[in-house]
């Protein structure tokens, strides 16, 4: 992106509270910084994506990309395939996030048709789609919104669409998941966050972001008509599943 990122050093020093995380303008100076720091393998799924699109996006389909933050899936896709390629739409409940996005696509892919609106994907009038991405975005919403927002993404696809939804994910077995957990904290150590922000990070994301296991994830996307979907990436307890409209 052109605009220069700092590094994530918000919860470096001690806080009396630790307010609840949300998107706003500190976040999204250091969020290219703190996402490559703290989500194992989001290089990979983002460099996946415009592969995926090939093989299966019928050309010139309409793209969604659901809490789009910076604008890292458009940039993906915009990389690997030419404007007449696809459409997309960015949505962001952020208007920090926003507005970033659209300062970045201006000025780095200003040939694609890429539209980014901000929104809550709750409530949207999607419109017929080829290919929609949710990348770490269904595990801020309410548990209970979630079944409904995945019933209308695949009403929104055409058939032969494909979802692609990637998430913190939490094991099904206790003693498996405190692994998990113990060797993603020791991701971030080595990456260089400190046991105060990892800590304070946590507190902060403590009801805000809720996961789901594995199983619970492909239960919704069944529950919703997809008749397949699979585990195509995961890096502990981070992963990306992909799911097919017949």
């Amino acid at each position: 992106m052109s605009d220069a990122s700092y590094r994530d050093a918000i919860f470096s020093t001690p806080l009396d509270r630790v307010a609840r995380f949300s998107f706003d303008e500190q976040v999204v100076a250091c969020f290219p910084d703190m996402i490559r720091r703290s989500v194992p393998g989001y290089g990979q799924i983002l460099g996946m994506l415009g592969v995926i699109a090939e093989r299966h996006l019928r050309h010139g389909a309409h793209v969604y990309d659901l809490g789009c933050s910076l604008g890292a899936v458009g940039l993906a896709l915009a990389g690997r395939l030419p404007p007449e390629a696809f459409s997309l739409t960015g949505v962001d409940l952020s208007p920090a996030m926003v507005a970033r996005a659209r300062e970045t696509f201006a000025s780095e892919s200003p040939e694609h048709a890429i539209e980014i609106v901000e929104g809550d994907i709750r409530h949207l009038d999607y419109r017929p789609s080829g290919m929609v991405v949710l990348n770490f975005t269904l595990q801020f919403l309410a548990p209970g919104d979630r079944d409904a927002v995945i019933e209308a993404l695949y009403t929104a696809l055409e058939p032969g669409g494909v979802l692609v939804l990637s998430e913190k994910v939490v094991a099904e077995d206790e003693q498996d998941n405190a692994w998990l957990v113990e060797r993603y904290h020791d991701f971030k150590r080595a990456n260089g966050y400190s046991e105060l922000e990892i800590s304070q990070k946590r507190n902060a994301l403590e009801n805000v972001l809720v996961p789901d296991t594995l199983d619970a994830h492909r239960a919704r996307l069944a529950r919703a008509g997809f008749a397949r979907s699979q585990v195509w990436f995961q890096y502990l307890n981070f992963a990306s599943l992909i799911a097919f409209k017949p």
